[in-house]
Formats: structure tokens, C-alpha cells, sequence
């Protein structure tokens, strides 16, 4: 890539996330672990161009564009940048068909990650999972959401509010351990984990009670590692400390949580929204349980979500290849 040209297309991006301290800090951990290669399934439309653009811009990723070449160049034109100075890998107009082409860049170690452009969630992981091409590790997948939120002094994980739908108890222990093991990289060196329900008591007609609980004794016989977990907790009880005293309940995690484990994709997407769009949260997010990260965006991020998810994804794959945490 041309440095000069990165240094002139723009400065907006060195602006981006001066105003939230936790992704900031991320952010410039990942430009200081040096750029990574992420392909960038089809990415075919402004949206989808825009952050893959911001992130190189910022100096720690290496995109490479996959998707048919006259239709991205077109769309890189918008951004007065030369497409020259960008690899893009011409592949069919076939959102599928650039899915694949981008995975098997991955397997082959010519991306160290893997990002969703302008086709469907379902297509990049489809091909993402295939158990002949795909990117499985062993672990079920998992996203997590890294906010920054302007009242809490410290980043919050979030998990999973994206990939599982309804999670089984097995489910449940490979999500909390990927949360942990990216917190791991990310610096949170013992990372304290709510497993959140309804109620904080043991209640058989709410499962997700009756799951927090077995979690918690999968922590205590080391089939979970590295983080020191507590459920259930009701939301009120794992965020505010004040809350968790009036009640009684005494626990390490309850009021300084590094990681909400929510009991389904339902509560965890509300839980969320919540936190952007009425706490002025402002998130990032990967999926996790793969060979490489993957970088899932949504249009309705912004564009400094989008960049902070692609410095998420740089320190955990230079976090895996170095075995060492970055932060």
C-alpha cells in the first residue's frame, strides 16, 4: 500500500474515536501490533466499502477487496482513492461465490481475517462454517460486543447477541470461554463474568437460572478458565453494586462485571441496542471460535464502530499468533 496516499486521503479517521477512551485505547494497540490482511467479502456497496476504508486508513489493516473489480472500483472511486493502491481480487458478482473466495483466502494465510461486506450474514458465515472450507476451530462460534460506554469506566464485553439463538448449557461454556480468552487479549488479565437472568435466585422455571449456576460450577471444576464468574444475576445486580447490597447478594462480579453472558440472542440484542441508543454506548464487535477472526458489521453501525471492530479483530489474531496479550 502507498503510506503517502493513506496519509492524504484523509485525517478525518485520526479523529475517530477521540471521544471513547476504551475502544481509543484498542485502537491504537492495534496499530501498534502492525497492519493486518483482512479479505473483505463483496464488498459491493458504500456502506460496506466505508469501514474497511477508515480502518486502512488508520493504518492497521491491509484490505483486500473481494468482489466483482469494475463494480468495487466504482465504489472506491467515491472515496477519491485510487483503487490501485487497494488489493481487490476480481471474483463472479455472486455474494456467495466472493464468501467462499474470501474464506479460502483466510485458510490459505493470505488474510489473517475475515470481514463481512454488502451480502448477507447468513452467506459470510455459511461459508465461513462449511465443514470441508470453512474456518472452524472446535469451539462453538460466538460473537462479543465490546462497548464503551460514557458511564461505565471500564469496557463491557457482551455476549452472545448476534450468532446463537438459543444456546444449550454446552453452547453457553464455549461462549464464555471465547469472551474470556479475547478478554484475556484485549488486557483484562482476570476477567469477572455475569452470567445474567431474570432473578438471582436458582428458579427451575426460568432456565437460564438453572444454566448460570451450572456455569458457575463448570468454573469451579476448571471446565472454564481464567475468569472468575457469578450467576445468575439480574441486569440491575451484575451493573450496580448499590443494587447488589440492597438485595444482599454478595458476590466479587456483582457491580463491576467485565463480561455480561446473556441468556439468548433475544435478551442479548435488546440488551445492547439499549446501551447504544439510550446510554450512549458506542460498540464493536468479532466473531470468535474461528481460525481467524471475523469482522461482522451491520449497516446501521457507525463508522467508528466499524473501525474499532476491525482493531478488535487485529489484536486477537496478532494475539493468536504470538500467544502473548497485546494490550
Amino acid at each position: 500500500m502507498l503510506v503517502e496516499e493513506r496519509e492524504c486521503a484523509t485525517q478525518r479517521g485520526q479523529d475517530l474515536l477521540s471521544d471513547r477512551p476504551h475502544l481509543c485505547r484498542l485502537r491504537d494497540a492495534a496499530r501498534a501490533s502492525g497492519s493486518l490482511p483482512v479479505a473483505v467479502a463483496y464488498p459491493c456497496d458504500a456502506t460496506a466499502v466505508e469501514g474497511a476504508l477508515a480502518a486502512w486508513k488508520e493504518g492497521f489493516i491491509e484490505p483486500i477487496l473481494v468482489g466483482p473489480r469494475a463494480r468495487v472500483e466504482r465504489i472506491v472511486g467515491q472515496f477519491d482513492i485510487d483503487s490501485a493502491s487497494l488489493a481487490i481480487m476480481d471474483c463472479a458478482d455472486d455474494p456467495e461465490a466472493a464468501a467462499a473466495a474470501a474464506v479460502e483466502l483466510c485458510r490459505r494465510g493470505t488474510a489473517a481475517a475475515l470481514m463481512k461486506g454488502s451480502l448477507h450474514t447468513d452467506a459470510l458465515l455459511g461459508a465461513a462454517l462449511s465443514r470441508e472450507k470453512g474456518l472452524r476451530a472446535g469451539r462453538r462460534i460466538s460473537h462479543v460486543f465490546v462497548l464503551d460506554i460514557p458511564s461505565v469506566p471500564r469496557p463491557l464485553l457482551v455476549t452472545d447477541c448476534v450468532v446463537n439463538i438459543s444456546p444449550g448449557l454446552q453452547d453457553k461454556r464455549d461462549i464464555v470461554q471465547n469472551a474470556i480468552d479475547f478478554a484475556h487479549a484485549i488486557g483484562i488479565e482476570r476477567p469477572y463474568v455475569a452470567i445474567l437472568s431474570a432473578v438471582e435466585t436458582i428458579n427451575p422455571a426460568i432456565p437460564g437460572t438453572l444454566d448460570a449456576a451450572a456455569l458457575c460450577k463448570m468454573a469451579d471444576r476448571k471446565q472454564i478458565r481464567g475468569a472468575v464468574l457469578d450467576g445468575p444475576l439480574a441486569f440491575d445486580n451484575a451493573i450496580s453494586e448499590r443494587s447488589a447490597k440492597n438485595k444482599d447478594i454478595q458476590s466479587p462480579v456483582a457491580g463491576r462485571p467485565d463480561i455480561l453472558i446473556v441468556p439468548n440472542l433475544e435478551a442479548g440484542n435488546i440488551i445492547y441496542k439499549q446501551l447504544v441508543y439510550l446510554a450512549g454506548a458506542e460498540c464493536a464487535g468479532i466473531v470468535l471460535g474461528t481460525t481467524v477472526p471475523i469482522i461482522l458489521t451491520s449497516r446501521s453501525d457507525s463508522v467508528p464502530s466499524r473501525v474499532a471492530s476491525c482493531a478488535l479483530a487485529v489484536i486477537q489474531a496478532r494475539a493468536r499468533q504470538t500467544n502473548k496479550r497485546p494490550v
